[in-house]
C-alpha cells in the first residue's frame, strides 16, 4: 500500500490474538510482519487452552472408565483402569508441537515475516525488536500490539515451579502430588481440580470471596458446586486468603481472614497451584515513546475498535488486541479483536460486541456461558427500566443425555421481558461448551425466544435443553 513504511502492519506479539490479526492483514492485502519474544502461539498454544483441554480429555477418560456404577447402569464392566502419567503429559506435549508448527507454517505460507525477539513501540509508527543478531528498527504505516498476559501471583506467595506453581507449569504435568492445594475457583482452578481428582490426588480448594466460582451466574456456581466439586476428593475453604505460600516438602500455607489479615489455618501439602487469574504483560513495550500509559492494573486502554487510546482519542495507526486490553481474556476473543482492528486499519469500521462472545469450562461436565448472568442483567434492568425474565431447563429431561447416563445439568436463560431479547445463557452439562455457541449467535443477532422457539432442533440432541428453555421462556413471556 505505502512506500513510505517497511510493512503496512506489524504485530508485536504472536498468540493466538496477534495470528489471527495476520491472517485477515493478509486478506486485505497488508504487507504484514509479526514479531514475538517468546512461543509461536502464545498461552493459549503453548501453556493455556490447548494442552490443558489434552490433559483434561485423558484424565476425563479414567475418571470415566474408573466409574464402574455409571458403566454398570449400561451393562459395562471394565477391570483396573491404568494409566501412565508421563503420557497422558506427551499428549498435550504432541499436541502443543503440532499447533505450534501448523500456526507457524500457516504465516510463512501467507507470506507474514515473522521476526523473532523482543519487539517495542520507538515512537509513532516506529518499533525496534531485539533479535538475536542485534537490534532492528522497523517502521509500520499502522502497529498492533498483542502482548498477551502472564499468571498473577498474589504478594505473599513464593513460587518455586516445583512444589508451588502457576497454570504454566501445571500443564506439564511433572508429577502428581498426592495432596495439592488450588488458590482460586475461577475457570483454571476448576479444570486443573478436574484432572488432578481423575488422577487420583486430593485437592483443597481456596477461595478468597465468600462464595465459590464467583465470576460465573450464581445458579450455575451451585449446580457445579454439587457436580464438580462435592462428589470430589475435594475440600473447600471459602472466605480465606493465602497469606503466604512457602514452597517445600511439605508446602506451607497461611490461611487468613482477608479482612483482618489475622492467620485463621496453616496447611501442610505436597502442592500448590496458584490460579489467581492473570496479568497483562505491558511492560518493556516502549509505551512511553507514545505518551501512552497502562492504567493501574497494567492493561491497555482501547475502544470497541481497538484502537489505543491516549486521555480518551484515539491514537493514530496504533492498536490492541488480547489478554493486554482486559476486554475478555479469552484466545478466541483475542482473535475476534484482531479481526475488528484490521478492518478498521482498512477503512471497514466495525466494533467488537462482547455479549455474544461465550466462554467456557471443560471439566467433566462441561459449563459454558455467553452474555449476562442474572444479578448483571438484574443491575441493567434497574438502570433501563425493563424487567428480567429467566427459564430454566434440565438435561435430566432430555433423551440423549439419557442414553449417554449423563443427566446431570441444566441451562439457564436470561432475557428481557418487554421483547424477549435474549440477555444471557449459562450451561452446565455434557458437551456444554458446544451447547453455548447457539445461544451466542442468538444474542449477537438480537434474536428473541419467540423467534427462537419455533427453530426445530433435532431430535434426540442436546441441542433440544436450549430449544426445551426458549420455548419455556415463550409460555412465561
Amino acid at each position: 500500500m505505502s512506500q513510505a513504511f517497511d510493512y503496512d502492519l506489524v504485530i508485536i506479539g504472536a498468540g493466538v490474538g496477534g495470528h489471527g490479526a495476520a491472517l485477515h492483514a493478509v486478506k486485505c492485502g497488508l504487507k504484514t510482519a509479526i514479531v514475538e519474544a517468546g512461543d509461536m502461539g502464545g498461552t493459549c498454544v503453548n501453556r493455556g487452552c490447548i494442552p490443558s483441554k489434552a490433559l483434561l480429555a485423558a484424565s476425563g477418560r479414567v475418571r470415566e472408565m474408573r466409574d464402574a456404577q455409571h458403566l454398570r447402569a449400561m451393562g459395562i464392566q471394565v477391570a483396573g483402569v491404568t494409566f501412565e502419567r508421563n503420557e497422558i503429559a506427551n499428549h498435550a506435549k504432541n499436541l502443543v508441537d503440532k499447533l505450534q508448527a501448523d500456526l507457524t507454517n500457516s504465516l510463512k505460507r501467507l507470506g507474514v515475516e515473522t521476526i523473532r525477539g523482543w519487539g517495542k513501540l520507538a515512537g509513532s509508527q516506529k518499533l525496534t525488536v531485539a533479535t538475536a543478531e542485534g537490534e532492528r528498527t522497523l517502521t509500520a504505516r499502522d502497529i498492533i500490539l498483542a502482548p498477551g498476559s502472564i499468571p498473577f501471583v498474589p504478594p505473599g506467595i513464593e513460587t518455586d515451579g516445583k512444589t508451588v506453581f502457576t497454570s504454566d507449569e501445571a500443564i506439564r504435568l511433572d508429577w502428581l502430588p498426592d495432596w495439592i492445594a488450588i488458590i482460586g475457583s475461577g475457570y483454571i482452578g476448576l479444570e486443573f481440580s478436574d484432572v488432578y481428582t481423575a488422577l487420583g490426588t486430593e485437592v483443597t480448594m481456596i477461595e478468597a470471596l465468600d462464595r465459590l466460582m464467583p465470576t460465573f451466574d450464581p445458579d450455575i456456581a451451585k449446580q457445579a458446586e454439587r457436580v464438580l466439586i462435592q462428589p470430589r476428593d475435594i475440600e473447600t475453604r471459602v472466605g480465606v486468603i493465602a497469606k503466604s505460600v512457602t514452597p517445600g516438602s511439605p508446602v506451607v500455607i497461611e490461611l487468613a481472614d482477608p479482612k483482618t489479615k489475622e492467620t485463621v489455618d496453616v496447611l501442610e501439602v505436597d502442592a500448590c497451584l496458584v490460579a489467581t487469574g492473570r496479568l497483562p504483560a505491558t511492560r518493556n513495550l516502549g509505551l512511553e515513546t507514545v505518551a501512552v500509559e497502562a492504567d493501574r492494573r497494567g492493561f491497555l486502554p482501547v475502544n470497541d475498535q481497538m484502537a489505543v487510546l491516549l486521555e480518551g482519542e484515539p491514537v493514530p495507526h496504533l492498536w490492541a488486541i488480547g489478554d493486554a486490553t482486559g476486554k475478555m481474556m479469552l484466545a478466541h476473543a483475542a482473535s475476534a479483536q484482531g479481526v475488528v482492528a484490521v478492518d478498521n486499519i482498512c477503512q471497514h469500521h466495525r466494533s467488537v460486541s462482547y455479549s455474544s462472545i461465550p466462554a467456557a469450562a471443560f471439566t467433566h461436565p462441561e459449563v459454558s456461558f455467553v452474555g449476562l448472568t442474572e444479578p448483571a442483567a438484574q443491575e441493567l434492568a434497574a438502570s433501563q427500566g425493563f424487567k428480567v425474565g429467566t427459564v430454566r431447563s434440565y438435561f435430566k429431561a432430555n433423551s440423549k443425555a439419557l442414553a449417554e447416563a449423563e443427566s446431570e445439568g441444566l441451562a439457564k436463560l436470561i432475557y428481557r421481558e418487554d421483547t424477549g431479547e435474549v440477555l444471557g445463557a449459562h450451561i452446565i452439562g455434557l458437551h456444554a461448551a458446544d451447547l453455548i455457541q447457539e445461544a451466542a449467535n442468538a444474542i449477537a443477532q438480537k434474536q428473541s425466544v419467540e423467534q427462537l422457539a419455533q427453530f426445530v432442533h433435532t431430535h434426540p440432541t442436546l441441542s433440544e435443553v436450549l430449544d426445551e428453555a426458549y420455548k419455556r421462556a415463550v409460555v412465561h413471556h
